[in-house]
């Protein structure tokens, strides 16, 4: 069984580099199934098909989100840019996770876009939760401008624009200040 997972967590891999690579319309999973040495029949195994696929590889990267945001402790008045350090260090780590995640809106397979849609409500709910806790004044307003931060550093690594991810005088959201 334990092997059957690891195949499982190396397909989710292989298809973040590939989804990240060639978006969600040109990618198929006989690409994934080459790029990870298995047969297309053994990706269907796990996933039933490239929406499935694609849904498995965002609820990864939400995940990582959550995990990521909820230990950040930090007094309100600091809360917000330590949150945003957490969000830059993980487009360090896992950057197409989360290039994906802050993407995914796009599809408009109305399935995968009801599923982002769920997945966003979520963080911005558990990010206004995480504000509140932390003293943040108008939480949800401030859990909102994040992920619109957010968004913009997505445009900016994709477009290799750094100089849209000064958000404040002192640079503190920028991973490039």
């Amino acid at each position: 069984m334990v092997m059957r997972e690891d195949r499982k967590e190396q397909i989710l891999d292989k298809a973040v580099e590939i989804f990240a690579e060639w978006g969600y319309y040109k990618t198929t999973t006989a690409q994934v199934a080459k790029a990870v040495g298995v047969t297309q029949p053994y990706i269907f195994h796990f996933f039933q098909n490239k929406e499935e696929l694609f849904k498995a590889v965002i609820d990864k990267a939400v995940q990582r989100l959550f995990e990521a945001f909820s230990v950040v402790e930090s007094p309100g008045d600091h809360l917000v840019d330590m949150m945003g350090l957490a969000f830059n260090d993980l487009m360090q780590s896992h950057r197409n996770e989360i290039l994906m995640v802050m993407q995914a809106y796009t599809i408009s397979e109305p399935e995968i876009r009801n599923h982002v849609k769920e997945k966003f409500q979520m963080i911005h709910e558990s990010i206004s939760t995480i504000f509140e806790r932390g003293g943040v004044s108008n939480a949800e307003v401030a859990a909102s401008q994040f992920i619109g931060m957010g968004l913009m550093i997505t445009i900016s690594e994709v477009l290799e624009l750094p100089q849209l991810r000064r958000f404040k005088d002192n640079g503190k959201y920028g991973p490039h200040s």
